[in-house]
């Protein structure tokens, strides 16, 4: 089966473990010939200069599906998420010593600090009313709706680039990869990857981080998936 484009994470995915953005999977993903989205947690300005600097078309999927952007000069989708998001803060700020990251910037979910568990943020919300989830993604913890995730943002940005969903490869590590890995047409976990995202996954490599990007889309490559 020949595949029309690209979903990838960015930290843990196209980095190093400290972050710092692997040259050679850049490079990679700017002269793969296909479109090639960026798909993240994080905020949108940090999706979009990261897309700017690779050399790609400005396509992401931030906030973990709430926020999408089919390029530089459009204006984004945004779900409408946030107001319960603020509720759910409010409620374990009660509760918990919880420190808030990035500002105003996030405009579909809220994220925190590493200094407090996931499962017992998500053990104080359940039986709350609100259907919302807690997750840890390695780098940061995320207060957001069970409506909006990757899986859904990819949906989004299939249609508004008229492809379906299923001709999309995606490329991740986190947790928040899993709802991507199964609407996308196939998933590649890198070896640093969640063990329940390798679970799913069609393929894990046998590298970890930028480097298992590259060995993704070389045998991508070799394979003529493309």
């Amino acid at each position: 089966m020949k595949f029309k484009a690209l979903a990838i994470d960015i930290d843990g995915t196209i980095t190093y473990s400290d972050r710092r953005l692997h040259f050679l999977a850049a490079e990679h993903l700017r002269n793969l010939g296909i479109p090639v989205v960026l798909a993240t947690g994080n905020v949108l300005c940090y999706a979009a200069a990261t897309s700017k600097l690779i050399g790609l078309g400005g396509k992401v999927i931030s906030e973990n599906g709430g926020v999408i952007s089919t390029g530089f000069d459009t204006n984004p989708h945004i779900s409408e998420s946030m107001e319960e998001c603020e509720k759910a803060f409010s409620y374990l700020s009660n509760r918990f010593d919880l420190i808030r990251l990035d500002g105003d910037l996030r405009k579909t979910e809220i994220a925190l600090r590493r200094n407090v568990n996931a499962d017992d943020l998500q053990a104080s919300l359940e039986g709350a009313g609100f259907y919302i989830e807690v997750i840890d993604t390695q780098f940061a913890l995320h207060i957001k709706s069970k409506k909006v995730n990757k899986g859904t943002g990819l949906e989004k940005m299939a249609s508004l680039m008229d492809l379906d969903v299923s001709d999309f490869i995606a490329i991740g590590d986190s947790v928040n990869d899993r709802e991507m890995f199964e609407v996308a047409g196939y998933g590649i976990a890198v070896d640093n990857a969640d063990p329940g995202l390798k679970l799913i996954a069609d393929h894990v490599t046998s590298m970890s981080f930028g480097e298992g990007t590259v060995e993704a889309l070389q045998i991508l490559c070799r394979r003529d998936f493309f």
